[in-house]
């Protein structure tokens, strides 16, 4: 199966996207892997940071697409995954939390003209300050708007969706392990799935396979989009690889570890093996698989 369609990746085969002497031939090495691995389109991810860390790093992804076409056939825009997300432990991830930052239309503005026309996704957190009107002037520029690393209720998530928000990232992930028993950012995003397009980490490790098989019931079929959310590492195997200038330990499981192995940071696992496990583990048909990891996403972009 090719043709897949990746919306979170933070790097690839030893390339960390997040990295400051990130280099055209880095960015072409990981997009020619993308590629002999299947996949014909993706989102490389610019993780929360300093404002102007992260306005860098996002012109560096366009500016090396605007001169390679090999890297704007691959490249199909820049997912900017911060810094207008929770600071809570948990909610925030392998974040910085002293990076996150309120929302602002000017901050936001930064990073978008920071991509050249190129930022295509941004995640944020509905329940902070400022983040309505951030999300209103981002689909107002025909930017695609997800809630990640939040906690926001119902209502706000509700008022989120009337500004525009049509997206969750990777369910299940970035919220603490122990959380309300009923209502939790996860029931809530659930419940309101026929509205939103649900990303999911496939690997077995960010969440269990027999929770992922429940939320695939739950989520309608056209909005189930698998993401890998990878790192340098993915393609490689066990080792310790670099994120954003924080450490991060693979396991012998493909388990992506910050440190201290309280919680994940990225995963290790491609898009083919994850295509491949979604079928063993969970017994999934070809047409979903397609659907989920190549139609759906390819519509999220396509607004």
């Amino acid at each position: 199966m090719s043709g897949f369609v990746d919306l979170q990746v933070n790097g690839y085969h030893g390339v960390d996207f997040n990295c400051d002497d990130l280099t055209d031939e880095a960015i072409l090495k990981a997009c020619r892997q993308m590629r002999d691995d299947g996949v014909a389109a993706c989102l490389p991810t610019i993780i929360t940071d300093q404002i102007d860390s992260m306005a860098r790093r996002i012109r560096r992804i366009a500016e090396a697409a605007e001169t390679h076409a090999e890297v704007a056939e691959v490249v199909a825009g820049i997912h900017v995954e911060g810094p207008f997300i929770s600071p809570e432990p948990g909610f925030v991830g392998a974040h910085p939390v002293d990076c996150v930052r309120e929302a602002t239309v000017d901050l936001a503005k930064q990073l978008v003209d920071a991509g050249r026309g190129r930022v295509r996704l941004v995640t944020l957190a509905p329940e902070m300050h400022g983040t309505v009107e951030v999300t209103r002037w981002l689909c107002d520029q025909s930017i695609v708007v997800a809630a990640g690393h939040c906690d926001a209720s119902i209502a706000q998530l509700r008022q989120a969706i009337d500004a525009g928000l049509s997206m969750f990232t990777h369910l299940g992930n970035a919220c603490p392990g122990q959380v309300h028993r009923h209502d939790n950012i996860v029931q809530r995003a659930l419940s309101l799935s026929d509205q939103l397009a649900i990303s999911l980490i496939a690997d077995g490790h960010h969440v269990p396979w027999f929770a992922l098989a429940n939320y695939c019931k739950c989520i309608p079929n056209e909005n189930i989009v698998i993401v890998t959310d990878a790192i340098a590492a993915a393609g490689l195997g066990p080792g310790f690889y670099r994120l954003a200038g924080q450490m991060v330990e693979v396991d012998q499981h493909l388990a992506a570890w910050a440190e201290g192995h309280g919680h994940f940071a990225g995963c290790a696992t491609t898009m083919p093996q994850m295509a491949e496990m979604l079928g063993r583990h969970l017994g999934i048909d070809a047409d979903r698989i397609d659907r989920w990891t190549r139609i759906n996403p390819r519509r999220v972009l396509e607004g």
